[in-house]
């Protein structure tokens, strides 16, 4: 999977466990939600920084948001 989609992806599903909305996050991470929606579908390429952050935000470690799922 490209890692563009699989941040993505690791992204919104750690979001919506939250319970946080994307204009929740823009809040507490200064990030827009135009910029947060086009991350989510993997048309972003983040830096370390911005993954570090958006962890942050998100209260999770920032390998959560690069760790590939499991299946099972």
């Amino acid at each position: 999977m490209d890692m563009r989609q699989l941040v993505g992806r690791n992204f919104a599903r750690l979001r919506r466990e939250k319970g946080l909305t994307q204009e929740q996050v823009e809040a507490r991470s200064g990030y827009s939600q135009q910029y947060l929606s086009s991350l989510e579908r993997g048309r972003r390429n983040p830096t370390v920084i911005t993954l570090f952050e958006l962890s942050q935000a998100l209260g999770v470690s920032h390998i959560e948001l690069v760790k590939p799922v499991e299946d099972g």
